[in-house]
């Protein structure tokens, strides 16, 4: 509808530019906006104000202008000026009729449109440390990335989804060392295990597969292993310095080579329960993009290079620097360690800049929260390097915080004390999971209650919308048991019969699902659409408590049959793009 008015508003310009009383150079934007009150009616504009400066003119003589020119019957009932210059817009009963009927026609495809126009987004999200399992945080992101992800390519633009795989760093070489040591545990060795090593029981698993494909062949004594390697914090120590030191003589002991499978053993692991948990919770991946690949194409030195030809860094203490403030940054940022070995920053200069350089007119990242600094860096890289910054959007998820019984629960990650998203799914459903994960901003912190998700009440949104989809389904199922029949035809001659004012809101609320849908693309906000899937439903349940649909008068009954299952297939379309199921039984 907004479309059809729009074209009503460009055309009443172009005739009135034609007839001189407009300047011919004047192109308008035109803004059709929903009324918050329907009294004022049902769509409104301020083209007239947009226009008033250009054409030097009063916005409420350019309105009657417009409105003279513009004819009113059929679904637009009549216009109003309003105030200094507002143009309000009441639809009649047809313009609800006539998207009832596209709803209908339309079936899965209502609501989506060609806004994009094809232009390449890249959507990065998750790509969280393959160093253990998803827990309840990185499902937040997984949930909320695929959600942008799918209503952008609702809208238009073509998507392209992506896991950066963190397979390189000191992170890994810290799994690595930590299998290592639970392999040594295995063969009968008494290992004290570091502070600063990954100790969920994931490790174990690792370790123990190792052992069964090498046996013995890796062990070493406790006593080598520990030769010379600084003391743990316990022991009076530095957890960094002594979790370092175990790394470089695991190397040394195992060699490259043998090191080498140790470390791919634990990365081909838990990478592999990583693509199997979001595969399970519904959340696919273009490409998997490896870290690793920037250092062995060059890329990631390729990159300092040019930062170092182009005067952006400086050597300072044996580290090589980015001059990030020159670029608004806070702080310079290291870039090269004074060992040697490029930082992740550097990494993710060269990854931001590859992506970029693949030819996408937009690239979102989905970060964690804690991620906010990291933001001021990588654009001043981005600009510093020639490209465009302005092109990378950043959306920063707040971690999710579990209650059960109305108590949190604690969370570790490097202790292993944490709910991986598999049990999270395991406990209340994947639908249940990606409908609560989206369901507030993403800069939002999220209370997510396990007892709430998983109760069968009118208070779980998700299960109060996926009812309402299933009451449809069950009125038809009623329809069949009565030896009746749907005339999808005749209920749509027969929508004039819909005059009760639970059918009134519930055609209008049908009606604002494309609107909903392309503010929730653009402005990436999936929240937006829970919440209209959730007033939905009420007006359909306040609607199938107050009324009969299978009523003896057969063109009354093929028009509600008609409205309800319009209403079905928005719940259905809204639930699909948000990764939730639409059951046919509940």
């Amino acid at each position: 509808m907004k479309d059809y008015l729009t074209q009503l508003l460009h055309a009443a310009v172009t005739r009135l530019q034609a007839d001189g009383n407009l300047p011919a150079n004047i192109t308008p934007t035109v803004m059709i906006e929903r009324t918050r009150d329907r009294a004022h009616g049902d769509y409104a504009s301020n083209l007239a104000m947009l226009l008033a400066k250009p054409a030097r003119c009063k916005p409420r003589d350019i309105a009657e202008q417009l409105v003279t020119v513009i004819e009113t019957g059929g679904q637009l009932q009549k216009i109003e000026i309003a105030g200094p210059g507002f143009i309000n817009f009441f639809l009649g009963p047809e313009a609800w009729h006539a998207g009832i009927n596209d709803i209908l026609e339309q079936g899965d495809r209502f609501g989506r449109s060609d806004h994009g126009k094809g232009k390449s987004i890249q959507v990065e999200f998750v790509s969280a440390n393959p160093t253990g399992p998803l827990h309840v945080g990185h499902g937040r992101g997984a949930a909320y990335g695929a959600a942008v992800a799918d209503l952008l390519a609702a809208i238009g633009y073509s998507v392209h989804r992506e896991y950066y795989v963190n397979d390189a760093g000191r992170h890994m070489d810290i799994l690595a060392a930590s299998v290592y040591l639970r392999y040594l545990d295995l063969c009968g060795e008494d290992i004290p295990f570091p502070v600063n090593g990954y100790q969920g029981d994931y490790v174990w698993d690792i370790a123990a597969t190792l052992h069964r494909e090498h046996g013995d062949a890796l062990r070493h004594p406790v006593a080598e292993v520990f030769r010379d390697v600084p003391a743990d914090e316990p022991d009076g120590g530095d957890k960094e310095k002594h979790i370092d030191g175990l790394i470089a003589r695991s190397r040394t002991l195992l060699g490259e080579t043998r090191y080498r499978q140790v470390f791919d053993e634990g990365l081909t692991a838990i990478l592999g329960n990583i693509r199997k948990d979001l595969e399970e919770f519904g959340v696919v991946y273009d490409d998997w993009f490896s870290e690793r690949s920037l250092a062995e194409n060059s890329a990631v030195r390729d990159c300092i290079e040019r930062l170092r030809h182009s005067g952006h860094v400086y050597e300072q203490n044996g580290a090589l620097w980015f001059k990030s403030t020159d670029f608004g940054d806070e702080k310079d940022r290291v870039i090269v360690r004074d060992n040697g070995q490029s930082t992740y920053f550097a990494s993710d200069i060269a990854y931001h800049l590859n992506k970029l350089e693949r030819g996408y007119d937009r690239v979102i990242d989905v970060w964690g929260a804690d991620h906010h600094g990291y933001v001021p860096r990588v654009k001043a890289a981005l600009k510093a390097l020639g490209a465009a910054p302005e092109k990378l959007d950043v959306l920063l998820v707040q971690f999710a915080i579990l209650y059960r019984h109305g108590e949190k629960l604690a969370m570790s990650t490097r202790s292993g004390e944490f709910v991986t998203l598999r049990e999270l799914r395991h406990e209340v459903g994947n639908d249940a999971a990606r409908f609560f994960y989206v369901m507030r901003k993403c800069e939002q912190h999220m209370d997510f209650d396990l007892d709430l998700a998983k109760s069968q009440s009118n208070d779980n949104p998700v299960y109060y919308i996926q009812y309402a989809h299933a009451r449809v389904r069950s009125v038809f199922r009623q329809l069949q048991e009565k030896q009746l029949a749907w005339d999808r035809a005749a209920g749509a001659a027969g929508l004039a019969a819909l005059s009760e004012s639970h059918e009134q809101e519930l055609m209008i609320s049908l009606s604002r699902y494309p609107e909903v849908l392309e503010a929730a693309a653009l402005n990436h906000e999936p929240h937006q659409l829970t919440h209209y899937l959730r007033d939905l439903a009420n007006d359909f349940h306040t609607y199938y408590n107050a009324h009969t649909f299978l009523v003896d008068d057969a063109a009354l009954r093929n028009a509600r049959l008609n409205l309800i299952e319009a209403t079905r297939q928005v719940i259905a379309n809204g639930l699909g793009l948000l990764g939730v199921s639409a059951p046919d039984n509940m």
